[in-house]
């Protein structure tokens, strides 16, 4: 098993990496965390979101989804820091390279990698006591009539907790502001306000909104992982899309994109 949460002292990267408001993440190798990312640093949007989830939903032994995993590092992240049973869930990335990441990390028996599309969940009523998804819910749960079919996986009092890029208000018209234009794309009319979300989720009659808010300064979390990301990864692909990303919210500043954390409780 390799220890990903060990890194060489004194290394410059996990320095310039290290926030302290990240304090769960920044014990996580660097390396492993640029090497399977695929957009903004999906440890940090969790370690976010997890307070406002609760530790009564976060408690030892709880069945979590985690609903768009990715590279599932946000599972292998749930199953080490809280001791929770997750399923991973990704139409993207195949359950065998998934798991042998998990077995990688040690996680094997608490994370199950499955394959999954967003509105064919192979999963009975109330599976689950949390639902978990980190930079991905945007591209599926912006229907009005999805919520109430994912939360019927959910045990009552469940909560569910998504991190989503957004926009700090609502944009008006069809055209993105200026200075975002040379980078914009169709996809980003899913970035959604925290009001929007929180009217969104509270007309759909299935859960109680317990959060809906922006993450502060995140743009600026997004510019330093990009810029990461765009020296080191690997692939080509992905630093080219990092440094798109590093221009992008470098142009913006603030001003318009970020972060949004969505809490609902099943009711």
């Amino acid at each position: 098993m390799s220890d990903i949460t060990s890194h060489p002292p004194h290394d410059d990267l996990t320095d310039r990496l290290a926030l302290p408001h990240y304090p769960r993440s920044s014990a996580y190798d660097v390396r492993w965390t640029i090497e399977n990312q695929m957009g903004p640093h999906a440890l940090w949007l969790l370690e976010w979101l997890a307070p406002a989830l609760g530790l009564d939903t976060l408690r030892p032994g709880a069945r979590v989804l985690d609903l768009g995993c990715g590279r599932a590092m946000t599972s292998v992240f749930l199953a080490r820091e809280y001791d929770v049973q997750v399923t991973a869930a990704d139409l993207w990335i195949k359950p065998d390279e998934n798991a042998r990441r998990i077995a990688e990390a040690g996680v094997a028996d608490r994370v199950l990698p499955v394959l999954a599309e967003a509105h064919d969940l192979p999963f009975g009523e109330e599976s689950f006591d949390a639902i978990v998804s980190i930079d991905a819910y945007h591209y599926f749960g912006t229907d009005d009539l999805y919520l109430p079919t994912l939360t019927r996986l959910l045990r009552p009092g469940g909560r569910i907790g998504v991190v989503v890029p957004a926009t700090r208000e609502e944009l008006e018209g069809t055209e993105p502001p200026e200075h975002l234009k040379p980078f914009w794309e169709p996809a980003f009319w899913s970035f959604h306000s925290p009001g929007w979300w929180h009217r969104h989720w509270s007309r759909s009659g299935a859960v109680a909104v317990e959060a809906a808010d922006w993450q502060p300064d995140g743009w600026r979390d997004w510019l330093l992982w990009s810029k990461v990301c765009a020296e080191e990864s690997s692939s080509d692909f992905m630093a080219d899309m990092a440094r798109t990303s590093a221009e992008m919210v470098r142009a913006d500043r603030g001003q318009t994109l970020g972060f949004t954390r969505v809490v609902g409780r099943r009711v």
